[in-house]
């Protein structure tokens, strides 16, 4: 009975349930080994914590746990007959019902391999002999639970917005919410919402991969939208301005400047995802569309016009790179 485990949390010996529980997960998150990798001194310290909880959110275990503390500091303890009316018998015939007078003696053995103090405490506080040791005390310390995995495919609107979905995992109903701007293949952690743990530690944590459904006009780019429009090739060349699609369906007037070659984007800012923590953008791709029919009176005009501008080779560059 070396260990304190009031100190062992930092709580006093008078503290309720809420305040045990408080204290224990705060140090078990302090001193979780997935945050102290390679830290043998961390890896006790959970251990010991562990241990400590067990006891004292029990309360049998923890009434048993006091009582023994208690009696320690000044019991006189006798191996043989006649050791008095405060021998180790009767301190423990009374604490299990053998201490009246006339009544059932109960004797202990305080050592030698018929079991002692240790296997008497590690009874108590629900061990068996041969398991971990805690100070005598035998039993297993607290571990959180498995984590369980789960997938769910979301509308491109939903995973735009955001919204709560409901998951079955295990034949139980999980609410969770996606928050918004969620991109395809992302993986979310939820607390508390996997396999429940043992010996009084935290349940597991839900992982769900959320994939997203294609739309036929925009892409999800982290928080901000892509959407690819086609542009003439007098408007790329000239510049104009035009109207583009957003998800809320009010368009949004973009300027294509003079001179934009395919592939150019332009960006709107703040037409993107809606977070918390801010607005992302609308990307506008502008796609140069080249014309598949062409009247002779059309023909006729554009081949003025080459005439007139094509006056270097435009692949001359990317003949000299090929080379390096």
């Amino acid at each position: 009975m070396e260990k304190d485990f009031y100190a062992v949390l930092g709580v006093p010996k008078d503290a309720d349930d809420a305040a045990i529980k408080k204290a224990y997960r705060k140090l078990a998150r302090q001193y979780h080994p997935d945050h102290n990798q390679g830290d043998a001194a961390a890896e006790a310290r959970f251990k010991t914590i562990g241990e400590a909880y067990a006891v004292l959110s029990d309360a049998e275990q923890r009434q048993q746990y006091d009582a023994v503390r208690a009696m320690a500091g000044g019991a006189r303890f006798s191996a043989g007959p006649g050791g008095g009316a405060n021998g180790f018998e009767d301190i423990f015939g009374t604490m299990f019902g053998g201490g009246a007078p006339g009544g059932p003696r109960v004797r202990y053995s305080q050592g030698g391999a018929g079991g002692g103090f240790e296997d008497i405490l590690g009874a108590m506080f629900g061990g068996a002999r041969g398991g971990p040791q805690a100070g005598g005390a035998q039993y297993a310390a607290p571990q959180k639970g498995a984590d369980v995995t789960a997938e769910t495919t979301l509308p491109f609107r939903t995973a735009v917005e955001g919204a709560t979905v409901e998951l079955v995992v295990d034949g139980r109903k999980v609410a969770t919410r996606i928050p918004a701007g969620v991109n395809d293949g992302r993986r979310l952690r939820i607390p508390g919402k996997g396999q429940p743990g043992t010996g009084g530690g935290p349940a597991g944590d839900l992982v769900v991969t959320v994939h997203v459904a294609p739309h036929p006009v925009f892409q999800l780019d982290g928080t901000n939208l892509r959407v690819t429009v086609p542009v003439t090739f007098a408007e790329a060349t000239l510049g104009t301005t035009i109207e583009v699609p957003t998800l809320e369906g009010e368009p949004v007037r973009v300027k294509v400047p003079a001179g934009t070659p395919s592939g150019r984007v332009l960006r709107v800012r703040g037409r993107g995802v809606q977070t918390a923590r801010g607005a992302g953008d609308l990307l506008v791709t502008a796609q140069v569309a080249v014309p598949q029919n062409l009247s002779k009176k059309a023909r006729e005009a554009l081949d003025a016009f080459a005439a007139e501008v094509d006056t270097e080779d435009v692949r001359a560059d990317l003949a000299k790179r090929a080379l390096e």
